[in-house]
């Protein structure tokens, strides 16, 4: 017997909310039936972003009410569109991700997303399942990545190989031959690009790489930027926009902006490709197939670039696998979601940090 159940992300790059209404057997997504995707109002996208760049920032408790109420009704008109009036009776549940607007499991000890799931249930009439990382925070573990043990249950019949997420940052999922299975953030995916590009051509991404491609590589820059402890440090690790964006890498390479601003965009999809490459080759030199997914799936410039880092390794889209690049990590929402219902653990402790496996997420009612 097959459950429907709608998967809400929205990641780093904030570029859009994706809803998935998905198929499900008792472990695993077995299609996905429709998808939808909805953008952020503008000003409350600008908003969010300011707070991803700067967690100091001053902010009322007013203004976060006002976000965490924005938020929750984006999500929710995105996932009335992936419903597209099927009766709420006949989804099971909905796995809200949330925005997350704060991230430091380490010194605060806390991650935070925004979008009250109460309002989500009650626009929807679908019992919401939210907060998935606390619970692995509170376990010790970084609450991040969480869609690895969602990766292994979707592709760990492929295995060995390792899957890519090309968001606003970059996180991989390794699924050796045998063995424990694995992930951890990268660091930078697509989020310096669309931070670069936006500042000088007032564009929201790169599409298709296309600026980056009339640039050259600047060496002193990639090499500048990929001397950052981050990139050493072994897993369980975790990151995000507060620490690679367009302050870090001004602080990296002073001359910056002497730089023509081609070479710097095509210079950074070099430090995205180099800086998965080397990781990957660090802890898992034997994986000869990656699978991509996330929006940097759509950049032949970065996928060239990873190809170039890494030959001898196959790199193609999750599709190739069975499962749309974009409806990935919404779909692994989804997969949470239903976990959480039937009382079954959602995080990878080898990927995370956490001292145990642990039922991820809070229940909402309609």
């Amino acid at each position: 017997m097959h459950a429907l159940c709608i998967g809400l992300m929205s990641g780093t790059s904030m570029d859009a909310v994706d809803a998935a209404l998905c198929r499900m057997d008792e472990n695993r997504v077995v299609g996905v039936e429709a998808v939808h995707r909805l953008e952020y109002p503008a000003p409350l996208r600008r908003r969010l972003i300011d707070l991803q760049l700067d967690p100091d920032t001053s902010l009322t408790l007013r203004e976060l009410a006002e976000l965490d109420h924005g938020v929750a009704e984006t999500f929710a008109a995105a996932a009335l569109g992936v419903m597209h009036g099927r009766p709420a009776a006949t989804v099971c549940c909905i796995g809200s991700h949330g925005q997350t607007v704060f991230h430091d499991p380490q010194r605060a000890r806390n991650s935070l997303q925004l979008g009250d799931p109460s309002l989500i249930a009650a626009r929807t009439g679908v019992t919401v399942v939210a907060d998935f990382r606390r619970a692995d925070v509170a376990r010790g573990g970084q609450g991040a990545p969480l869609v690895p043990a969602f990766h292994l249950a979707s592709f760990g019949t492929l295995t060995p190989c390792a899957v890519l997420n090309l968001g606003g940052i970059a996180n991989l999922t390794v699924l050796p031959g045998s063995g424990t299975a694995y992930g951890f953030d990268t660091g930078p995916g697509n989020g310096l690009l669309d931070a670069w590009i936006a500042r000088h051509r007032n564009a929201r991404y790169d599409r298709g790489g296309q600026w980056a491609a009339t640039g050259t590589v600047n060496t002193a820059l990639l090499e500048a930027c990929l001397d950052d402890d981050y990139f050493r440090r072994p897993p369980p690790k975790s990151t995000g926009r507060d620490h690679f964006n367009l302050a870090w890498l001004q602080q990296r390479f002073p001359a910056l902006e002497a730089l023509p601003a081609a070479d710097v965009q095509r210079t950074l999809v070099e430090v995205t490709a180099r800086s998965i490459s080397a990781q990957l080759q660090r802890t898992a030199p034997d994986i000869r197939r990656v699978l991509v997914c996330g929006g940097g799936v759509h950049n032949p410039v970065l996928l060239a670039s990873l190809r170039s880092a890494m030959p001898g390794v196959t790199i193609e889209s999750t599709l190739a696998a069975g499962l749309d690049p974009d409806q990935v990590e919404a779909a692994a929402f989804a997969w949470l979601a239903w976990r959480r219902l039937q009382g079954r653990p959602g995080n990878l402790p080898s990927a995370t940090g956490a001292s145990a496996a642990a039922i991820l997420g809070g229940i909402y009612a309609p």
